[in-house]
């Protein structure tokens, strides 16, 4: 099956079932605000060193997490408690970005950052300025030491990548989110890719028509008015 370039004036994506076996759909386009929003509705994300042409994936199966079931451990529930790190939402999206661009060691990330170049920082700063796209930051004190980030549409957030500088906390910031996130009644995070990191955390994966059903359904719900307002009162967890 030969792969589909994506004509710079046509949104369309070609069905889901042309993926090849790793997930790749199409190639080519643009990371336009409306494409990208068009894109995430679908169950398909960009992904591309910045050497490469634009590349569009959907694969299957599909890692998510039920943001009522993320995992808490034993030892993360402590840290918790003492709650070392504030969170924030929204205050540092670039920084969010840049910081899971950088080289680490230790991958805790929804990807890998390498693909996290200036195009796709400008395209997910758009969707920010537009109010889809989020971060999660965790400082300490004037320190940006972990986070998160991804895009919001209806009842659905498409998470793209997290970062750790400091013990816990991307975890941390992941558990402070989902706890918002199900008190907004959004029940699903797109985590597209498996990880190890991520199934310690409480995710899994689905066969990708599941997902489609799933998302076809939650994107097209109203965000709720109390959405990416930090309540200070839903953590530490007990």
């Amino acid at each position: 099956m030969s792969l589909c370039w994506l004509q710079q004036d046509d949104y369309a994506f070609p069905p889901l079932s042309n993926a090849l076996t790793d997930g790749l759909l199409a190639a080519g386009g643009d990371l336009s605000y409306g494409r990208l929003l068009k894109a995430y509705q679908q169950g398909i994300f960009p992904w591309f060193n910045h050497d490469n042409p634009i590349l569009w994936w959907s694969p299957d199966p599909r890692m998510v997490l039920y943001t009522d079931q993320v995992n808490v451990s034993k030892s993360l529930r402590r840290t918790l408690r003492k709650m070392p790190y504030r969170i924030s939402f929204d205050c540092a999206f670039q920084d969010v970005m840049q910081a899971c661009a950088m080289p680490r060691q230790a991958n805790d990330s929804l990807q890998e950052g390498t693909w996290i170049h200036p195009e796709m920082v400008n395209a997910y700063t758009e969707l920010h300025q537009h109010g889809y796209a989020h971060s999660v930051e965790c400082w300490e004190g004037e320190r940006l030491v972990g986070g998160l980030y991804g895009v919001a549409i209806g009842r659905v957030f498409f998470g793209e990548s997290m970062f750790s500088v400091a013990r816990d906390s991307s975890k941390i910031a992941l558990v402070t989110l989902c706890q918002h996130l199900t008190s907004w009644g959004v029940p699903l995070i797109d985590c597209q890719l498996y990880s190890d990191h991520l199934a310690s955390m409480g995710a899994c994966e689905i066969d990708r028509d599941d997902f489609i059903t799933d998302i076809t359904q939650l994107t097209q719900l109203p965000t709720t008015e109390d959405a990416w307002q930090l309540n200070p009162n839903m953590y530490p967890i007990s």
